[in-house]
């Protein structure tokens, strides 16, 4: 097998993680593959896969190899598509993550439209709280909300969202109403808190009207790392909280959270797109990235 292929093997069995389903997608003898991944390990003179009878694994050598040698390969499927099938539509798979209230309420209901414009484009969607490394997990791009603190990392602001302190009335009736920001750091009104799944720390909350700034941490009686977690805790009577406007809204629009302290503002919260510098922008994760942000500009968060 010529190395070409090989690597198109190699890739293919990595992203499959099978011999089996990679042989079957590029139409070849299990064998022969196999054999062609043998030659390519023969080449490089190291090995690329880990191999038991249940399963397929990469070694730290072969995911060095399959970084550089994926971005070979759609650097050259770029560059044979500009030339030999120009005007054919952007196709083949992306790998996003975001966080699952915005996929939830955004991004789902728009997909519609996306896949209107970009039929042969394949979305494998993670939607949830948990960091994501970009390179181990073959991600083509990430959606978050707050600074990019990996300076590896390309990062594009796309939007922000307002936040608002909120509480259920059933906390109300229990805890009283907090008339200044100070009272949310005294133990007799129980905060909840949300931590960074990928630091384990709580940021506290900076209060601001006219010249006064109050930080507050409070006393947290839950902390969770799970938007979902979060408002089901709210709900559940078991603390203050700062929560997104646009999670939030439709509920004090029902009566099940009232906002607190209307006279006081938080900084917003910025929203970034972020991908590897190393990443192959191919043109798929182009016209993503930019229809991503049409959506996220086009919805008031």
């Amino acid at each position: 097998m010529d190395r070409f292929l090989a690597m198109q093997a190699f890739i293919r069995v990595v992203d499959s993680g099978s011999f089996t389903a990679a042989a079957e997608a590029l139409g070849m003898p299990k064998a022969t593959l196999t054999r062609g991944v043998q030659e390519l390990e023969a080449h490089l003179r190291t090995q690329l896969l880990n191999r038991t009878t249940r399963r397929v694994g990469v070694t730290p050598d072969g995911a060095l190899y399959y970084e550089r040698a994926s971005r070979l390969l759609a650097e050259l499927e770029e560059v044979e598509g500009s030339l030999t099938q120009q005007g054919r539509a952007p196709h083949g798979k992306l790998r996003v993550d975001m966080p699952g209230a915005i996929a939830r309420l955004f991004v789902i209901p728009a997909l519609p439209d996306f896949y209107a414009r970009y039929p042969d484009i394949e979305l494998e969607l993670g939607a949830g709280d948990r960091p994501v490394d970009l390179v181990a997990e073959r991600v083509d791009c990430v959606l978050r909300g707050g600074e990019i603190l990996d300076p590896t990392l390309i990062a594009r602001r796309v939007g922000e969202f307002e936040l608002i302190p909120c509480a259920s009335p059933g906390y109300l009736a229990r805890y009283g109403m907090p008339s200044h920001p100070s009272e949310l750091n005294e133990a007799r009104f129980p905060m909840l808190r949300y931590f960074s799944a990928r630091t384990g720390q709580a940021i506290p909350d900076v209060f601001k009207r006219g010249d006064e700034r109050v930080e507050v941490l409070g006393h947290p009686r839950l902390a969770v790392n799970d938007g979902d977690a979060y408002m089901a805790a709210a709900l559940a009577d078991l603390g203050a909280f700062v929560g997104a406007r646009f999670i939030v809204a439709p509920l004090l629009a029902r009566g099940e959270l009232v906002q607190l302290l209307p006279d006081w503002q938080l900084d917003p919260i910025p929203l970034h797109i972020a991908f590897p510098p190393n990443r192959h922008i191919s043109t798929r994760l182009r016209v993503f990235v930019d229809w991503l942000v049409e959506v996220m500009r086009r919805v008031s968060v």
